[in-house]
């Protein structure tokens, strides 16, 4: 139950790939930009509240923006793309390269993320977001 997080490096590092329940006979079936998983980690099911703050600077500093669902275009709704760091409060998320939930993914757990190097990205660069809703994923197959 629940879905996963595969890491393209060790120790949960490089890019990163939600997978759903369900078959992925290639790389390409699950967004991915090559055929390398070397680590994963469950999300659990989780059906309470979500709630994350986003910063456009590291240690919470500069404009800020507290989010309680998905967000395809960043841009639009907090006036930048560049999210240097989070706190999430409550529930799972994805944050994603570019709007419409496209180009890499980064997965935060509840918790303060204080650069963006700490989820895993080379950049600040985030063009949507969205709440990781397992059990939504769980019932549609």
């Amino acid at each position: 139950i629940g879905c996963w997080v595969a890491y393209e490096k060790p120790n949960y590092a490089g890019y990163q790939y939600m997978l759903h329940k369900g078959e992925y006979p290639d790389y390409q079936r699950w967004a991915g930009f090559n055929d390398c998983i070397r680590s994963c980690r469950m999300v659990p099911p989780y059906n309470g509240s979500y709630r994350m703050k986003i910063f456009e600077r590291s240690d919470f500093a500069g404009q800020n923006l507290e989010l309680m669902e998905d967000c395809p275009d960043l841009h639009e709704r907090f006036h930048t793309r560049d999210i240097s760091s989070v706190n999430v409060m409550e529930g799972y998320w994805m944050l994603h390269e570019h709007p419409n939930y496209r180009g890499r993914q980064y997965f935060l757990r509840p918790g303060e993320y204080r650069r963006h190097s700490e989820w895993g990205s080379p950049s600040p660069t985030i063009g949507s977001l969205r709440r990781n809703r397992s059990l939504f994923f769980e019932a549609q197959y």
